[in-house]
């Protein structure tokens, strides 16, 4: 009866993981708001939001200037962030609205699909670009130790190649991991639709290539015939995906489930490994998939900025850190077991 706890935990904890991805979150916008819009069709022709007013800022409703070339409107450092003066209104007007709404007792809402942040020099999301970081810096830091470890304190082959038949394997998912952190925090820096690509691209090749090696950790596949055959099909699905977003339509509602159905059998693989095999440090893979699995109720569960900067998504960026330090502890874990496994077989 022991043993069906960790199934049973398992499956209750992906099941809350699905719901999170499937399940949409219904906040009402304040794109259609119309003070708002008055608000930003005011200051698109006046330049000015109360008292607040931007230099050079005169556009038509198409955002195409009217007096005079593009540089002599905004600054170079601005354009090259894309706060031109129509963004600089819907964020003015954005925060006035919600002043007023806040007055009248009311809850914020969306604006342009996102909730009403304080920008931070000029970041949209200055708290979950700190965290992404943070993250980013983890997994470098989880990536040199691991590199360390399997090639200077562990005995090595013949051939100076590591014991550890997954070194490789792990060393492009670090590539992989930091990459993905890294659009991140650009994406929540500023959100155009390079960024937004470059951002959902990365973290779909990073899930992808996870789910990969899951399977080949969790079934033990050593023989590279073997890995190449597993991996092609499902590099080649994932590569096409990716295509499809970036060349054809970005589309998010498809998007969702791809990436729900991929984290489910990532985390479902790991999970059931996790409960069948006698590996001495599971434990630590059990904390990982069940953190990971409440920490993605966060993203169920939303709820409007606090104080104008902490979100759930950037709370749950938060959670990541220390389970992503676990993880990483995980992986060193399992190169020196492996490792002293086969050198006793050698013996």
């Amino acid at each position: 009866m022991s043993n069906l706890m960790p199934f049973c935990s398992g499956f209750i904890i992906l099941f809350f993981v699905f719901s999170s991805f499937l399940v949409a979150i219904k906040a009402s916008s304040g794109d259609d708001d119309p003070i708002y819009k008055d608000c930003v069709g005011q200051c698109e022709k006046t330049g000015c939001v109360g008292g607040k007013c931007f230099q050079h800022c005169k556009f038509s409703s198409e955002g195409h200037p009217i007096d005079g070339p593009w540089y002599l409107q905004e600054p170079l450092y601005q354009r090259w962030k894309q706060w031109d003066c129509r963004s600089d209104c819907q964020y003015h007007c954005m925060l006035d609205r919600e002043e007023d709404r806040k007055k009248h007792g009311l809850k914020p809402v969306k604006y342009q699909g996102k909730w009403p942040f304080l920008h931070v020099y000029g970041m949209q999301e200055p708290v979950a670009v700190a965290f992404s970081g943070l993250n980013l810096a983890i997994q470098f830091h989880g990536w040199i130790s691991f590199f360390i470890l399997v090639n200077y304190k562990l005995p090595l082959r013949a051939n100076r190649k590591p014991y550890y038949e997954y070194t490789g394997l792990w060393h492009i998912y670090a590539i992989m991991s930091m990459n993905s952190w890294f659009w991140n925090a650009v994406f929540h820096c500023r959100d155009v639709e390079l960024t937004n690509k470059l951002h959902i691209s990365s973290a779909v090749a990073l899930l992808g290539y996870s789910v990969v090696v899951a399977i080949l950790r969790a079934f033990n596949v050593k023989d590279e015939a073997a890995r190449v055959m597993i991996a092609a099909p499902l590099i080649a699905f994932i590569a096409t995906h990716i295509l499809y977003l970036n060349l054809y339509q970005l589309d998010h509602s498809l998007n969702t489930k791809v990436c729900a159905f991929m984290s489910l059998v990532q985390i479902t693989l790991w999970a059931v490994w996790a409960g069948v095999t006698k590996h001495p440090f599971r434990w630590k893979l059990w904390i990982v998939v069940i953190g990971g699995g409440l920490a993605s109720l966060l993203e169920l569960y939303e709820f409007p900025p606090y104080r104008g900067y902490v979100d759930a998504h950037a709370l749950w960026h938060a959670i990541t850190i220390p389970l992503t330090y676990l993880w990483w502890s995980f992986v060193r874990d399992d190169s020196e077991f492996l490792t002293t496994s086969l050198l006793k077989k050698a013996k």
